[in-house]
């Protein structure tokens, strides 16, 4: 088996295309890349009890949206781990070993689920998963760069392509996955029909003189639902979501994909260059910064352009992980209010896979166009254009809620496609702005160091959009109850107004239960809930543009 993985066991023979090399890359990448439909799980994760609604006992947004977070986090440190493991054993013991924890960290979850044992899923998903992810990142990308010296920026694009269009292909998936196994909960009947109780913020219905827990759907809720159903009264913990099922089956489709891409991988010989193609001349590579020098993954550590090219990454990745992460849920909160007859669940999760799809487009278009503008030149374009656009959607939250038209949703969805072929684009481009800075003998080494930036983005875009969300809701909760007239607010909710922060803990209170019973007229300040964060994403850009503003060739000294 240790010959069968060997790196010896791969090189090309002579006369070998190259073009066959491609197909086995990007199917790993498009199985890894599934992570970016993460938010598909995100509504079905928050339901495991209560199915149609979150229940009491159920995990939160912030729960979950963490198990992705960890899941890059440990992208990260195994790439930096798996960089320089790479280049002594080759690509196929890598990509092999990325399959087991892939679609191993997929059942283990899945395990976590029919359990209701978060730190499973933490350990499984995130923690094997994401260490699944970084050695299933790192392989296709080296391979490729030795492959295509002619197009540096084309073959990393084509690998990380696949990865950008993971969601694309997974979202709808996991959607049918989870349609599949859904069943919902036992309905005992419209609000006024069911006798409730309330207690310890609570809801309860007697049944056979017996209390058993419910949720409530009323009309603002209907858009949420997994699968829609009338409004009333459900029983908790008599369905089930789907979702722990759907991390099983995937976990078993990933694993042979991957392993049948694993051993479709080979290597060119050292002397190998493609037929006709001469390096360019030191004219060429002065004008696009291309270094004709290789420099050691450890001497690259010592250099300041891999810590600037880390800034450039990290907060490209901020701005864009943050937002992937409640992708499904951002829509609906912001458009699902104001504009229910357009979006509902199934237009949420086509969003998902748009985003998928300008991710991988934006990964191959701006990764070949940096071939002939330059990687910094690319760079510019990201951040100066990335600010205004992240800029604006607070307007557009704004403006949708005073007047809620379709040309506001049309803007919002050019607007963030933009955002996502740039956000796709700069993780395309980088490894091929690695190889123009470091030369190309120990680019997948430093190229995985680099991806710590990632696991750091990884932590600081979804902490940033969640934190800054719950404080925005917490504050549109407390201003909305205090124009509600406090008899109505206790009929509706069984409790009385000065029991608001438990109720809304137990979920029984949110902002849509809340706009059924507020003064007409009263403004859903649902939309504006990422306001605060996109104005901090595009102050991150900002950072980012100084630092790719700066930089400067390596030092000689520095060179092997």
């Amino acid at each position: 088996m240790s010959g069968l993985l060997s790196k010896e066991r791969i090189i090309a023979k002579p006369g070998f295309n190259r073009w066959l090399v491609p197909p086995a890359s990007i199917a790993i990448h498009l199985c890894i890349g599934s992570v970016y439909a993460w938010s598909i799980f995100n509504p079905a994760l928050i339901r495991v009890f209560g199915v149609v609604t979150p229940a009491a006992d159920d995990w939160s947004l912030s729960d979950v949206v963490w198990i992705f977070t960890v899941a890059i986090v440990c992208l990260g440190l195994a790439a930096a781990f798996a960089g320089k493991w790479l280049e002594e054993v080759g690509p196929r013991k890598v990509g092999v070993v990325a399959a087991f924890c892939w679609g191993g960290g997929f059942i283990i979850g899945g395990l976590g689920i029919a359990l209701h044992q978060l730190w499973l899923i933490y350990l499984g998903y995130g923690v094997i998963g994401g260490c699944g992810l970084g050695l299933g990142y790192v392989s296709p990308v080296s391979t490729l760069i030795r492959w295509f010296p002619d197009r540096r920026g084309m073959a990393t694009g084509m690998a990380i392509m696949g990865f950008g269009g993971g969601a694309m292909i997974g979202a709808p998936l996991k959607n049918w996955l989870i349609n599949t196994f859904y069943s919902a909960p036992e309905y005992l009947g419209p609000l006024a029909s069911v006798n409730l109780t309330t207690e310890a913020g609570r809801r309860f219905a007697q049944i056979a003189g017996e209390l058993h827990e419910i949720t409530v759907i009323g009309a603002n809720d209907i858009s949420n639902m997994i699968v829609p159903g009338p409004e009333g009264v459900y029983l908790v913990d008599t369905g089930t979501v789907g979702v722990a099922q759907t991390f099983v089956a995937l976990g078993m489709i990933y694993f042979i994909v991957m392993m049948i891409a694993a051993f479709s991988y080979r290597i060119p010989a050292p002397d190998w260059k493609p037929e006709g193609w001469s390096p360019p001349n030191d004219t060429a590579r002065a004008k696009k910064m291309i270094s004709s020098h290789d420099v050691d993954i450890d001497k690259a550590l010592h250099t300041p352009q891999f810590y600037q090219l880390w800034i450039v990454l990290c907060f490209n990745v901020t701005a864009g992980i943050g937002v992937l992460s409640v992708a499904r849920t951002m829509m609906t909160e912001i458009f699902g209010t104001t504009l229910p007859h357009i979006v509902d669940s199934a237009f949420a999760a086509t969003y998902v896979v748009m985003i998928s799809v300008f991710n991988m487009v934006g990964r191959f278009f701006w990764a070949s166009t940096s071939d002939y503008i330059g990687r910094r030149t690319t760079y510019w374009v990201f951040f100066a254009l990335g600010i205004a656009l992240y800029v604006s959607i607070p307007y557009t939250a704004s403006q949708v809620s005073i007047s809620p038209t379709v040309l506001w949703l049309v803007y919002f969805y050019a607007a963030t496609m933009i955002i996502f072929t740039m956000y796709g684009g700069g993780f395309a481009t980088i490894p091929a702005y690695l190889a123009d800075m470091f030369g190309t003998r120990y680019v997948g080494g430093i190229h995985g160091r680099l991806l710590t930036a990632w696991s750091t983005a990884g932590v600081l875009g979804p902490l940033a959009i969640t934190s800054l969300r719950d404080s925005a809701s917490t504050t549109a909760i407390n201003n909305l109850s205090a124009t509600i007239d406090p008899a109505r607010f206790r009929s509706t909710f069984g409790a009385e107004i000065d029991q608001l922060e438990q109720l809304v803990d137990q979920n029984t209170v949110t902002i849509a239960n809340l706009m059924e019973i507020a003064p007409p007229g009263t403004i859903d300040p649902t939309s504006g809930l990422y306001n605060t964060t996109m104005y901090l994403m595009a102050a991150l850009l900002g950072i980012a543009l100084l630092a790719n503003a700066t930089m400067k060739p390596v030092n000689s000294k520095h060179h092997m």
